[in-house]
């Protein structure tokens, strides 16, 4: 049976604004299991990014965010943990690759100081040793010349290098899980490929589980065991890769499938869309938060909201129309 290594329970995430309190994250719940790939799929406005930075506890708790529920790393609550506690978590047990490594990365330190400040800290590794491991993990990295990358600054590097660097760094302490979070933004398709190929690699080799946040389906189906899809800060289908996509339940998955550009000879005049936008928090419809944009809708839908339900196998999905039938 597999271990899970990570478990995410009913969590909330609760921003506190000028307009009053907006729930980002309302009870979602999953696991990762060691040395698993999930995939957390969504348009932008989902919650994928918000719950993953809540794992971690990003948020400034107190000024801006509350969270109910657990996180368990380990069988351990994390969010049970005073700040301090946390700090040694951050980057050793649970790292995260950001969206943007160029905004991320701090400009006015070299790469090697920026991976050598996660070894020093976590792993009290004197200066040389730190130097030693960081041109180590430029090399497992795929970057060139590490030595001579070590001393570089972010601005001295491409894209592809940049995100490899941030990849270093968040591989430096050999962490139990991995958050990816959109890790092929704004890079080409052949070095999206190989950041890919990468973390697949990484996986495999340093056995730790990762939870890979993209819009791109393509990725999700060549890299990832298990997918959550989410809309507007639930979850409304979860199932293995190949369940997902032979047999997508929630009119939402469905949407985003058909949405996928087909290269298999099939005419296609124009692209599929799901009509309208995700709302704004302050705008959270009542019933099933996709029954405005739902083809299938009911006045069930617009006024009750569904449960997170298992089907069949180990899909689950959030959608009264499914449940029904089945």
């Amino acid at each position: 049976m597999a271990e899970k290594i990570l478990e995410v329970k009913n969590l909330c995430t609760t921003f506190r604004t000028e307009r009053g309190t907006m729930r980002a994250v309302d009870g979602v719940s999953f696991h990762i299991n060691k040395g698993e790939i999930l995939g957390v799929v969504g348009e932008s406005g989902c919650g994928k990014s918000v719950t993953s930075q809540s794992i971690l506890r990003l948020y400034d708790e107190k000024r801006t965010a509350s969270y109910e529920g657990d996180i368990l790393l380990e069988g351990k609550s994390v969010l049970s943990l005073k700040e301090k506690e946390m700090q040694a978590i951050r980057g050793y047990d649970i790292a995260m690759i950001f969206q943007d490594a160029l905004s991320s990365l701090n400009p006015v330190f070299t790469i090697g100081d920026q991976i050598m400040e996660t070894l020093r800290i976590h792993q009290n590794m004197d200066k040389e040793k730190a130097r030693e491991e960081t041109i180590e993990m430029l090399r497992l990295v795929g970057i060139p010349a590490p030595d001579k990358r070590v001393d570089q600054y972010p601005h001295e590097l491409s894209g592809g290098m940049r995100q490899r660097a941030m990849i270093a760094i968040a591989l430096a302490c050999h962490p139990k899980v991995l958050i990816a979070d959109e890790p092929t933004t704004a890079l080409d398709v052949t070095i999206q490929a190989q950041i890919m190929e990468l973390i697949k690699k990484l996986n495999e080799e340093l056995d730790m589980g990762v939870m890979l946040i993209t819009h791109d389906l393509a990725v999700v189906a060549e890299t990832c065991s298990r997918v959550v899809v989410m809309y507007l800060g639930q979850i409304v289908e979860e199932g293995d890769v190949m369940d997902l996509f032979d047999n997508p339940l929630h009119p939402y998955t469905n949407g985003l499938m058909r949405s996928i550009p087909k290269l298999d000879g099939e005419r296609q005049d124009r692209l599929y869309m799901i009509k309208g936008m995700v709302p704004l928090l302050s705008q959270i419809p009542k019933g099933c938060r996709f029954a405005p944009r739902c083809p299938y809708a009911t006045d069930k839908c617009r006024k009750e909201m569904p449960e997170l339900k298992t089907i069949e196998g180990n899909q689950k999905v959030r959608c009264f129309r499914v449940q029904e039938e089945v």
